[in-house]
């Protein structure tokens, strides 16, 4: 009797192991696996020692012959000549005033800056579209950054930025309409606008991954602040002209000065 009932647990008990041995071949269920997602790690922020930044500051001029200015012709779109009161408006990419002085310059440090992340900035930076025109007709943001666009226009414009390294920006504003907001998540120099509507309005936007760049004004003049010390190249970029760049180091709590010169060909 006892080794009738050893042989029948052990006939149980193979038919079980077969019977897993089956299911497990067969794509029966097995325990699933619990992946471990990991936590993606905080970016970390470069962050500039006040007490040894320095500043580059200078002067972009240009000494070739002045471009003849070209009359646009607003006289399709009364609107347009509304908004001017009338008066005459120029296309005039090259502005050069006293002593050369280059308005619309963009200058920036193209190098130097490699594998630092800077943090993000909040506020918006601006542009019009006014007398149809575009006002100013360089800017430049961070990566990332608001570019907010209003329209004091009495009529309509589209306002179509075209860059290369970011999606397109196409979009269409009636009068007293609320202002649009874009952002380019990718550095790029220099972003192409234009308005669909009117074809002579143009402008350029810089999209910088760091803070060290600036536009010049009518006096030609930049000033670059709170940069470590370092090699550098700094760049001056104009629409028309095309860019140049100089070498330039930085001491602790330096002070240097780069000015540059665009001729005729664009560079020198």
């Amino acid at each position: 009797m006892m080794h009738r009932k050893t042989s029948g647990a052990w006939i149980a008990c193979a038919a079980i192991a077969v019977s897993a041995s089956l299911a497990s071949s067969c794509g029966g269920t097995k325990p699933e696996e619990k992946k471990v997602v990991e936590a993606p790690k905080p970016v970390e922020y470069f962050h500039v020692d006040a007490a040894t930044a320095g500043t580059v500051r200078g002067k972009v001029s240009y000494t070739g012959a002045k471009p003849a200015r070209k009359l646009i012709a607003m006289d399709a779109d009364a609107n347009c000549q509304q908004a001017n009161a009338g008066k005459k408006v120029y296309d005039e990419p090259v502005i050069a005033g006293k002593d050369g002085a280059l308005l619309n310059a963009f200058v920036y440090l193209k190098t130097g800056l490699e594998g630092k992340n800077f943090e993000p900035v909040t506020e918006p930076v601006n542009m019009a579209q006014h007398g149809c025109m575009f006002e100013p007709r360089v800017i430049a943001v961070r990566a990332g950054q608001n570019v907010n666009v209003k329209n004091m226009d009495p009529v309509s414009h589209n306002f179509h930025a075209m860059p290369s390294n970011n999606r397109d920006w196409d979009q269409q504003q009636s009068p007293g309409a609320p202002d649009m907001e874009h952002r380019f998540p990718r550095p790029e120099i220099m972003i192409p606008v234009k308005c669909n509507v009117h074809s002579w309005m143009r402008a350029y936007i810089g999209v910088m991954p760091h803070p060290y760049f600036a536009v010049t004004g009518a006096d030609g003049s930049f000033e670059i602040k709170n940069i470590p010390p370092g090699d550098y190249t700094i760049a001056a970029w104009h629409e028309k002209l095309g860019e140049v760049t100089n070498p330039v180091h930085l001491n602790p709590s330096g002070k240097e000065g780069v000015d540059f010169r665009f001729k005729d060909a664009g560079k020198e």
